[in-house]
């Protein structure tokens, strides 16, 4: 994924941000000011800062904060084990993703419209792989009206998919890159919003025009925060992170597919070290739960008095364990969803929910 600069922040949300007033910029210095609308996703997430929670596609990020603002716009989310029509395949389903943003485009007007920002997998929208050909026929759309595309890579980057970017999993060609967490592993904030050489070149040549960007924190690129974040990319380097990951994730994905045959679980989803279950009411029909009846947090409880911590998303269990696990380990963490689920399942019948 070849990038050529890169501006520090300290989070995901900031770098994403970065992005939006970049993209904005960069369009001024183009003498384009109209073209700034963005693109995000339902169920998307990119931050939580104006601009970013209202690039967020779901509703409790823009819910009581008056969000989202103007020029920013959302079309359909790639889930097609939830969103798809009666007898759509998934082929079709990627195909109709792709329209649905053409069509929002057009209407907009393609001369207003600047970016699109995905995540290779949508994360905290429930952990949502694309469809097989749904990037390569959104960057097609993308290309046709010269809408920027920008890779949020801050879940998905740095080997999370069995690839150091999730864009190499599903063959993305973005012209910005975000990631964060584990640039450091965590262990200290930074961030990172990188830039490909032609737009670099285009802001070069024409910023003169209208003047410096002028934005920044104060502790971007910190250096504690560089320091630890260099020491973790030859850690990835020397370990073969990315190989680890290519190694084990299929055991964990293998496991997460024979889950999938519990009577509570609708589908099981993921790549490389990233999955989910989603827990649905009926298994034939995919009826999910209402949110009142608490299956997905009561299925956390339990997780939890088995050892193990996870994240509830609604109704979805979502699983990204540190990039370093064992095999022995991701056995143990099936093993705790497994009794979980059966308890889960258990008290749901009792409660009348299944």
């Amino acid at each position: 994924v070849p990038m050529s600069k890169v501006l520090f922040a300290n989070s995901g949300s900031e770098s994403n941000d970065t992005a939006v007033k970049l993209i904005w910029y960069y369009n001024n210095a183009l003498g384009r000011p109209e073209k700034k609308k963005i693109i995000s996703r339902h169920k998307a997430y990119h931050g939580v800062t104006v601009a970013t929670a209202s690039l967020t596609g779901l509703p409790n990020n823009h819910r009581d904060f008056d969000l989202p603002i103007d020029r920013v716009l959302h079309t359909t989310c790639p889930h097609w084990y939830r969103f798809a029509k009666p007898g759509e395949t998934e082929e079709e389903f990627a195909t109709r993703c792709a329209e649905d943003l053409e069509t929002l485009i057009i209407d907009e007007s393609p001369e207003t419209v600047a970016a699109f920002f995905a995540e290779p997998v949508m994360g905290a929208g429930g952990v949502i792989p694309p469809p097989a050909t749904y990037f390569e026929k959104i960057q097609a759309v993308l290309k046709k009206y010269d809408v920027l595309l920008l890779a949020d890579e801050v879940i998905c980057g740095f080997g999370r998919t069995g690839n150091l970017w999730g864009s190499q999993t599903y063959d993305l060609k973005p012209d910005m890159i975000t990631t964060a967490k584990a640039l450091s592993s965590a262990y200290m904030p930074i961030s990172a919003l990188m830039i490909s050489e032609d737009i670099y070149q285009g802001l070069v040549t024409e910023s003169e025009k209208i003047g410096l960007f002028a934005h920044g924190f104060t502790y971007s690129g910190h250096p504690v925060a560089a320091a630890v974040a260099l020491e973790a990319l030859t850690i990835y380097e020397e370990r073969d992170i990315v190989g680890h990951v290519q190694t084990v994730g299929p055991r964990l994905q293998d496991g997460l597919k024979r889950l999938a045959e519990h009577p509570l679980v609708g589908e099981a989803r993921g790549v490389g070290l990233i999955g989910g279950l989603e827990l649905v009411k009926d298994k034939d029909t995919g009826e999910a739960f209402n949110v009142e009846d608490s299956v997905g947090p009561y299925l956390g409880a339990r997780v939890l008095e088995h050892g193990m911590i996870t994240r509830i998303m609604g109704d979805t269990i979502a699983f990204s364990p540190p990039l370093i696990i064992s095999e022995a380990d991701i056995d143990e963490m099936l093993e705790c969803t497994g009794k979980a689920l059966d308890e889960t399942y258990a008290w749901a019948k009792k409660q009348g929910l299944k």
